[in-house]
């Protein structure tokens, strides 16, 4: 039994002890950046050429002020100049390196996937990403809304009508987190941009970050506000500055990586060590989770070529996501209400 109990602690260490961040190979090649460098220039890639290097789609040109340039919302649907510079020219160094029998590398922290619907009407960096991320953005907000319901309508209330469960707010603040960085991941991976990459990383070093406070009070079942205060206000400066530093100085894929890792890391072995000596009715579920998040954290960082230029190992973390989130919420709906049925006693 005791070698049962510390198995995922011992897996996840294991995860995060042999983890390694490696930089992206495809973009640092000179020829793909001597590529990309004579497109933005001539804006062709061989006999591929691209007109907003020169134009907007309605013919403007992109020197224009901005008032007579097309709106936001059609630029979003078309191709840009760097976009289609670097999709094209990554094609074309896969094709070689195919023919010379290597295999496949990241450009920009990414694995050269196929774009769906990208010719000229809407372009979608990566399909099956979106879709999953949308899928779990469904599962996030049935999830919060749900236990809204529960400790709002459902469960016991205080006389003025406050709530039994002492984390209430705080699962809130996760469940809104988690849904903004859903929403922000499928923008994401629909059109990369720097302003939708930016977004992205911040939004998911936000929901890590919180997550780790919210597991930390509710394991040390933390009740003072004084007390969570000290606890969570170290950790939001050190998220903060880590946003601070991708938005204003370096979008370094590489050191957010190991910033998210870390976080996730972290919180995962505090719930893994808790459920392990707590007597919750619903711990099995934490195990569940942790061995989901391990297989996360796994593909995050031990990642493989797309398989059909569509699925590679960053969309399959997304697919085992639906299901850890799913089961997630249901922990925290059994122990709204685990918890105010242990305060209701104490009341009588």
């Amino acid at each position: 039994m005791a070698i049962r109990r510390r198995f995922p602690v011992f897996f996840v260490a294991f995860l995060w002890l042999i983890a390694g961040v490696c930089a992206s190979d495809g973009d640092a090649n000179p020829i793909y950046i001597a590529c990309v460098e004579q497109c933005e220039k001539t804006g062709c890639v061989g006999v591929i050429c691209f007109q907003h290097c020169n134009l907007t789609s309605d013919g403007k040109s992109i020197s224009d002020p901005w008032y007579l340039q097309e709106p936001l919302y059609i630029k979003w649907k078309k191709w840009d100049c760097l976009s289609g510079c670097r999709y094209q020219c990554m094609l074309d160094m896969e094709e070689e390196r195919v023919k010379a029998g290597g295999t496949p590398v990241k450009y920009h922290g990414k694995w050269p996937l196929q774009r769906a619907f990208g010719i000229e009407v809407v372009q979608i960096v990566e399909p099956v990403a979106v879709a999953l991320s949308a899928l779990n953005l469904g599962v996030q907000f049935h999830g919060w809304v749900s236990f809204f319901i529960l400790v709002n309508y459902k469960l016991p209330s205080r006389p003025n009508r406050q709530t039994y469960y002492e984390y209430t707010g705080m699962w809130h603040i996760y469940g809104t987190l988690s849904m903004n960085f859903l929403f922000w991941s499928a923008v994401y991976h629909s059109r990369d941009v720097e302003m939708t990459k930016k977004v992205d990383y911040s939004s998911a070093a936000a929901v890590l970050g919180c997550s780790l406070i919210v597991a930390i009070l509710r394991a040390f079942n933390v009740r003072r506000e004084a007390t969570r205060v000290m606890i969570a206000a170290p950790l939001i400066a050190f998220v903060t500055t880590h946003i601070l530093y991708l938005n204003c100085y370096q979008l370094d894929y590489g050191l957010n990586m190991k910033v998210c890792v870390t976080l996730a890391v972290a919180q995962l072995l505090v719930w893994v060590v808790w459920a392990g000596v707590s007597n919750h009715p619903s711990r099995w579920k934490i195990w569940f989770v942790a061995i989901g998040e391990g297989l996360i954290i796994f593909f995050e960082i031990y990642d493989f070529p797309p398989f059909w230029g569509f699925l590679d190992a960053h969309a399959v973390s997304h697919a085992i996501a639906i299901p850890v989130s799913h089961i997630w919420w249901g922990f925290i709906h059994d122990d709204s209400e685990y918890r105010t049925a242990a305060l209701l006693k104490k009341t009588k």
